[in-house]
């Protein structure tokens, strides 16, 4: 399995799977959309022949490759089990959220907001200022 995951893990070689599933293709037309050499190509083509993703057959002069599912149905089967593992986790969240939602609405609605005046706050005269009571000169002198 860790060799279908390496020939994965390209991608390359996971758009050259996309073709093969559409049938059978030679080595030149897998290499065709790509900027690359047949030989470049055949690197490609034998990581996949490697992680049995692929069959290839030489007929005559040209090679024919042709995709072979079984290998991606068992890595298929190993991320399976972490979508349940994820699948059972959001059905949990799920089941919070609407629980939330069945609450009163006092507990989960937030105070209404102030309203704003229209003219900031201008600073107050200097008469209006409340002021702190001054000593008397006669306060704070000792005799």
């Amino acid at each position: 399995m860790d060799q279908v995951f390496h020939a994965l893990s390209d991608a390359t070689r996971r758009n050259m799977l996309n073709s093969l599933a559409g049938g059978e293709r030679t080595v030149s037309q897998l290499a065709e959309p790509f900027a690359m050499s047949l030989a470049a190509a055949s690197k490609h083509i034998k990581a996949l022949e490697h992680a049995g993703l692929i069959r290839r057959e030489v007929r005559g002069r040209t090679h024919v490759c042709r995709l072979e599912a079984r290998p991606l149905a068992t890595a298929y089967e190993w991320l399976a089990q972490y979508a349940r593992f994820w699948n059972s986790r959001l059905d949990v969240l799920e089941q919070l959220l609407r629980e939330e939602r069945k609450t009163p609405a006092a507990q989960t609605t937030p105070a209404p907001a102030k309203p704003e005046s229209s003219k900031p706050e201008s600073p107050k005269p200097e008469s209006s200022r409340p002021t702190s009571p001054r000593p008397t000169s006669s306060e704070g002198e000792d005799q």
